[in-house]
């Protein structure tokens, strides 16, 4: 009796304390998941079989099960057949399809329901999911709830590990008799006695150590647990939480994440012979794992399997058919290490403004986001690549870069490192460099919004300049040539991206207007003096993404956002993202911006782009270099993609890169890989076109030498001057002494 309430009774309620306080720290409600935007696939909607490819496998797709089985495809050159498996997402969502998807040209050519043969004209699969969170911390766990755990498993797990669960006390006394008996005969350990309770007691609180006290902790707490608890929340508590190997120092815990990293498919989506592998580790993680000891894992799988149809659980053709098989164990398959940690800082900044921590770790949401697979992962192996091949240059420098949708602002991909996984700083959203020329188009796009003063043909100064900044400062600005091109059209300007002549036009329209204009897009303390003219202003790539991305959408200011849309636990759309563009506004300033950026690509500082077989997509763009190659900038945008580089030192350093020879490298790189449809060429509303004599900016003959084609403002197209015979009577008198622009230098920088 002294025992029992001196000691026995004390330490019981101690370990009852310790396990009800442990217990209930286990959260069972679905966590808020964070999923990518569904995969959108139509007819005439740019699509590469690799880029097809690297979608359906980061969703969790396999080529097991041949595209018949859900969350399966099968391949056969550019002719897809994908079991989708449908999801309920803000749009509406979609039911599962089997369908047969044929690409050609970069593109989807049809779309036809595999069942009825019937075409389909569009349709949405299943998004992938990207992050769980909780609360405000992100964290890479896999809880599943019981009732959506696949019956084979609860019961298989319940046939091979403790077939008396459902009626012992923790303790199952006639099972461990059983494996003494067993023991004794074998002369050493060949069955174990221990119930499921218990193996979720060690897995909980106990080590691994073999002796007496722990054995004494492990009944007790077994018998407690229990008494608490049902047998339904034991055993859900027992899938979420058992050890099933190792992912370097990640743990891998729980049947959900088993499945994902041994099989890389959901946990509904397993078939037999998987659970029967995964229940087998069970037993012995590290001495199974099938990927080291894959002859083991073979056995141990298959003797599961056995099990499973003495217990009724299979019958003779399904156990047959699941032994024939090979393990199946996926080469790549991983838990993500929060995979895109600079797109998922930018998700937190926008939903934090809705949600609060207690509804993201309490609220069994479903997060949206408009991330793309493909351009994310395109755009890290672009980093990647083109920092290699710059060699020591490329070693010194970091990188960033945002990837948005031309016409709906939603951010697509986010890169804060030149280390795609690097959970520190974010450059994409937190560094503020000088963007340089990056500027330059803004400038120009203000003084076009004036059409009576301003044109594409109208003649500016390209001449020195040396004045007195606000600061008491002399500036002496120059052209990167070094050298002086005298009265230009402004479109050879802003082609060649001409400091002297951006200085004069920008003097000329006012700085203030031009400060005023960045101001509207949310900036603060922009540089009230000239050198803001030439990118003396600091802003991230994001922010500047946030300029072009007005460039892109035809002069229409949409906010760029990176969630669509939040689902509760009932499925039922609880906030939507909607941005709904307005009238727009310099729209026909835009179109000139576009036009002349377009030009930049074909003839200017980026024209190794348009050199090259990305030349068809007639992409719009800009280099951008800040002093002394500290920071080399790339903007540039397709019909439906805007991508803003960056490279740089951390420690503000030169780096030797001008924008063309760094980020306008990574821009290539992603665009050789990123499905993409070209920007039209054609003029927009409100334009038109006239032979202009690029001397004098006036209009004149196409037959006259010299005469060039300029795009205008409709109704405010230049008086027409004296034909071909008056201009070259002027000229013999020396008449027209502005330059024709020089020729383009085969390494164009900025």
């Amino acid at each position: 009796m002294g025992l029992v309430f001196g000691f026995l009774l004390p330490y019981t309620l101690i370990l009852n304390a310790r396990l009800q306080d442990r217990f209930n720290d286990l959260v069972f409600a679905v966590p808020t998941r964070v999923y990518a935007r569904p995969l959108p696939l139509e007819a005439g909607r740019a699509m590469t079989p690799a880029a097809l490819e690297l979608e359906l496998t980061f969703a969790g797709y396999t080529t097991e099960g041949g595209g018949k089985v859900q969350g399966s495809y099968s391949k056969n050159g550019s002719r897809f057949i994908i079991a989708s498996r449908g999801y309920s997402g803000p749009d509406g969502g979609e039911l599962p399809h089997r369908i047969r998807v044929s690409l050609g040209n970069g593109q989807v050519g049809q779309i036809v329901d595999d069942t009825n043969d019937k075409p389909i004209k569009a349709i949405h699969l299943d998004p992938a999911r990207i992050a769980t969170l909780y609360g405000a911390q992100q964290e890479e766990r896999r809880i599943v709830r019981l009732e959506n755990v696949p019956p084979l498993l609860v019961q298989g797990l319940q046939a091979v590990e403790d077939r008396d669960f459902n009626h012992h006390i923790g303790i199952d006394f006639s099972a461990i008799a059983r494996a003494s008996l067993a023991n004794l005969r074998a002369g050493h350990a060949v069955q174990g006695g221990s119930t499921l309770t218990q193996q979720l007691v060690r897995n909980l609180f106990l080590d691994r150590s073999q002796n007496m006290l722990r054995k004494v902790n492990e009944a007790i707490l077994s018998v407690l647990m229990e008494a608490h608890y049902s047998k339904g929340r034991i055993l859900e508590a027992y899938v979420n939480e058992v050890f099933l190997g190792q992912q370097g120092s990640q743990a891998v815990h729980g049947f959900a994440a088993g499945g994902e990293f041994f099989f890389g498919r959901r946990l509904e989506d397993l078939r037999p012979q998987e659970i029967a592998m995964l229940v087998g580790l069970v037993k012995g993680p590290s001495y199974y794992d099938p990927r080291r000891y894959p002859d083991r894992a073979l056995s141990r799988r298959n003797l599961v399997l056995q099990q499973f149809h003495d217990t009724g659980l299979l019958d003779d053709a399904q156990m047959k058919a699941a032994q024939a098989t090979p393990l199946g164990i996926a080469e790549n398959a991983q838990l993500p290490h929060n995979r895109f940690p600079a797109f998922m800082q930018l998700v937190r900044a926008q939903i934090t403004n809705d949600f609060d921590e207690a509804a993201l770790r309490d609220g069994s949401l479903s997060i949206f986001t408009t991330l793309d697979p493909a351009a994310q992962l395109y755009t890290e192996q672009a980093i990647l690549t083109t920092a290699k091949s710059l060699g020591k240059r490329g070693a010194a420098a970091q990188a960033a870069a945002v990837v948005t949708d031309t016409a709906t602002g939603s951010v697509l991909a986010v890169v804060g490192s030149r280390d795609p996984g690097d959970q520190g700083f974010n450059r994409a959203l937190d560094a503020r460099r000088s963007i340089g020329s990056l500027v330059k188009p803004l400038v120009y796009l203000v003084a076009w919004a004036q059409p009576s003063k301003w044109s594409l043909a109208t003649i500016v100064d390209d001449t020195p300049i040396n004045m007195t900044q606000p600061d008491g400062k002399p500036w002496t600005p120059q052209n990167d040539d070094r050298e002086i091109h005298g009265q230009v059209p402004m479109l050879d300007a802003l082609v060649h991206s001409w400091n002297l002549a951006t200085v004069h036009l920008g003097m000329q329209v006012g700085v203030p207007r031009i400060k005023g204009f960045l101001e509207s897009f949310g900036l603060e303390d922009v540089n009230p003096s000239p050198s803001l003219l030439l990118g003396a202003i600091d802003l991230s790539p994001l922010q500047v993404a946030q300029l072009y991305e007005y460039i892109a959408a035809d002069g229409h200011a949409l906010p760029l956002i990176a969630v669509s849309g939040v689902m509760d636990n009932k499925g039922q759309a609880i906030k939507r993202y909607e941005v709904k563009g307005g009238e727009g506004e310099y729209q026909t300033a835009t179109r000139l911006t576009t036009w002349a950026m377009q030009q930049v690509v074909n003839s200017g500082t980026a024209a190794a782009i348009g050199n090259s077989s990305l030349g068809s997509l007639h992409a719009a763009g800009k280099t951008g270099t800040s002093d002394s190659q500290r920071d080399s900038w790339f903007a540039g945008f397709t019909g439906e993609h805007l991508a803003v580089i960056w490279m740089g030192r951390d420690d503000n350093k030169p780096t030797g890169l001008y924008g063309a020879t760094g980020s306008m490298r990574v821009w290539q790189e992603l665009f050789r890989k990123l499905p993409t449809r070209p920007l039209p060429t054609a003029l927009g509303d409100g334009l038109e076109m006239a032979w202009v004599n690029p001397q004098t900016g006036k209009r004149t003959d196409p037959s006259c030498q010299g005469a060039r084609q300029f795009p205008f403002v409709s109704g405010y197209v230049p008086d027409a001057e004296e034909g071909c015979f008056w201009q070259q009577f002027k000229g013999m008198f020396g008449g027209g002494d502005a330059q024709p622009a020089p020729p383009v230098p085969s390494n164009p920088t900025d």
